[in-house]
């Protein structure tokens, strides 16, 4: 049997994209802090002119799954990260907003074969966005950690010719860019 892990020490030849929605940018813009800090810390040059990361800003959390989609598709990138912050109102919007957004981004993963990182803040206060997002901790930190695992796991699982099962598997749910 193999065993498969994930490792961060080839950061420095991976691509990335990372999706982010505007509003709640409070809240957002300390998300991608805490995530270009952790890519940096691991090789990964964040200048938006190099050539390892592309930054996509999007109106808000619900058009991030349709970006991080279109990214996917072509084929440039080992994970996409996606940051976004949803605070419950006093409506269902909240609710729409989360099922979407959170249904869209897997399937974009499961559709394509590239990771993407779900990195959406949900919560019911500002105050309690706002301690995801660096008064406590900074969860996206541990966004960047999992695309970069993700990002050297799955070429990992795709080359391993002892599972011709789990490589058909993948190659069959990967569209065709041709």
């Amino acid at each position: 049997m193999a065993v498969f892990e994930g490792s961060f020490a080839r950061a420095h030849s991976q691509r990335f994209a990372i999706v982010i929605g505007r509003f709640n940018d409070l809240v957002t813009s300390k998300l991608l802090s805490a995530c270009q800090d952790c890519l940096k810390r691991h090789g990964v040059n964040i200048d938006p002119d190099g050539s390892q990361v592309d930054y996509a800003w999007v109106p808000g959390s619900f058009e991030i799954a349709m970006v991080a989609r279109q990214l996917a598709l072509t084929g440039r990138y080992d994970a996409i990260i996606c940051i976004g912050a949803v605070i419950r109102g006093q409506t269902p919007h909240f609710d729409y907003v989360c099922s979407e957004v959170s249904k869209g981004i897997a399937a974009t993963s499961f559709q394509t074969g590239i990771p993407v990182i779900f990195g959406i803040v949900t919560t019911d206060t500002m105050q309690q966005a706002l301690e995801r997002a660096g008064i406590k901790n900074n969860l996206g930190w541990g966004y960047a950690m999992s695309a970069l695992e993700m990002a050297s796991l799955i070429p990992q699982i795709k080359a391993d010719p002892s599972n011709p099962a789990i490589l058909a598997a993948v190659e069959s749910a990967t569209p065709s860019l041709s």
